[in-house]
């Protein structure tokens, strides 16, 4: 007979933890264990990450999933493996081939062309395997059975991009992109290898950087695991690591008060969208607002209880 599994008592825990999520997971799966790891309460990811994808996936737990949309709203930046010569179903090394055609003319100087060609404003129409929704289903669910259906093309910005040769090779480049939300790197994988009249697909895909965030902040899943609990609490970030392009604003207790229970506050406030919201200890985090015509207006509230949970732990 099976031993009872152990109940995991939970607790509130809030922060943001950075995770080099690993291949072959998916972001929900990655999220989950770490959760449990954690053994916190409440847990959100920031957008998904591909089972094929690794890399920076931040996980916001507690109050910080109040602010998990200033990321999925983040720039990102990718680094990407891109074979040529070689179409798949998917854009991906997980598709069945349904074309190859020769590589040749792949110049340093055409491979820059190229870049500049994709640098900038783009209209990219969504792959059709992807968890896009149509209809209440996603896209890949379609796919997968076998049907087409029309994707509206979408408006995406690729802020910068480099293509190189990888090195003992004719047909691999290695692609570094920085690009908006809802950029697909798969398609921007095939499509430059059509622009380079050859086709291509995506062998490997690595976020390296979200928003403010970069790989060089993240742990992996093993290392979360060889930990001790403390250990693992050290390595959450704070919560107000999500708002750092945010101007801060420090109220005294009884308005501090007033601002939780939502009330505008009046004073000479700046016009401001972006405003975080302290009380009187340095790291009492109480939520964002945005100031007009003097008056600061809540926005985005953490509870009482959790401004003073924040403020009896370590972080």
């Amino acid at each position: 007979m099976n031993a009872p599994r152990t109940r995991v008592q939970r607790r509130p825990v809030h922060g943001v933890l950075l995770l080099d999520k690993p291949l072959g997971l998916s972001s929900n799966n990655a999220l989950q264990r770490c959760k449990w790891l954690l053994r916190a309460e409440k847990a959100g990811h920031t957008g998904t990450l591909d089972p094929l994808a690794t890399g920076v996936l931040p996980l916001c737990f507690g109050a910080a999933t109040k602010f998990s949309q200033l990321q999925l709203d983040a720039d990102k930046t990718y680094e990407a493996t891109v074979k040529l010569g070689v179409k798949t179903s998917t854009g991906d090394a997980e598709g069945e081939v349904i074309a190859e055609r020769p590589v040749t003319g792949i110049t340093l100087e055409r491979l820059a062309e190229v870049a500049r060609q994709f640098t900038g404003p783009l209209r990219q129409v969504p792959p059709m395997h992807s968890a896009l929704k149509k209809d209440g289903k996603a896209l890949y669910e379609y796919a997968r059975a076998g049907e087409e259906v029309e994707r509206e093309p979408r408006d995406v910005v690729i802020h910068a991009i480099e293509l190189a040769a990888q090195p003992g090779t004719q047909d691999t480049l290695r692609l570094v992109a920085k690009v908006s939300k809802g950029t697909y790197i798969r398609t921007l994988g095939e499509d430059i290898g059509e622009a380079l009249g050859c086709g291509a697909h995506l062998t490997s895909l690595r976020r390296i950087a979200t928003g403010q965030y970069d790989i060089g902040q993240c742990v992996t899943l093993e290392t979360l695991e060889g930990m001790g609990e403390e250990e693992r609490l050290g390595c959450l970030l704070p919560v107000d690591s999500l708002l750092p392009d945010h101007s801060r604003v420090r109220l005294d207790a009884e308005n501090a008060g007033r601002f939780l229970s939502g009330l505008r506050r009046r004073g000479q406030w700046p016009d401001n969208e972006h405003v975080a919201v302290y009380g009187v200890e340095p790291r009492a985090l109480l939520g964002t607002a945005h100031a007009k015509g003097g008056e600061l207006i809540p926005g985005r509230l953490l509870s009482p209880p959790e401004v003073q949970q924040i403020l009896e732990s370590k972080l």
